[in-house]
């Protein structure tokens, strides 16, 4: 690990979760490649070496030799990525509370009755895999 990183969580920040989007669907590239299947307004080829030594550190990825360029493969899946995300945001903003998280969700007005009927099966779907 290089001096002066430390590991502080594995859930990556929202630029390491872009540049992890971009691996996931490569599988695996150089700086170059990531760069280039970034889309509109990549970033700086020095933020991106510097971001992927950071997530190296986090062991979010991690890299081989290709001749003389590093080709960096994520070494966490996006599945992985997305529990320890939500984790972490019901933790911090709700105490770890999934029912506090869900009733401010209904309290929003954006809600539709569609969505509504959708969780109320996904519930029923739940509680019956459950009792089994």
């Amino acid at each position: 690990m290089p001096k002066g990183l430390k590991v502080k969580s594995t859930v990556p920040t929202p630029a390491e979760f872009r540049l992890l989007e971009v691996l996931w669907r490569l599988k695996e590239g150089t700086v170059e490649d990531i760069l280039l299947a970034w889309g509109d307004n990549p970033p700086n080829y020095k933020t991106t070496q510097t971001l992927l030594r950071i997530m190296e550190a986090k062991r979010l990825i991690s890299h081989r030799l290709r001749g003389r360029a590093f080709v960096f493969q994520p070494k966490v899946e996006k599945e992985h990525v997305s529990r320890l995300s939500i984790e972490s945001f019901l933790d911090r903003y709700f105490r770890g509370s999934r029912t506090e998280l869900l009733l401010n969700l209904l309290g929003d007005e954006q809600i539709d009755s569609a969505e509504l009927l959708e969780l109320e099966e996904t519930i029923r779907r739940h509680r019956k895999a459950r009792q089994k």
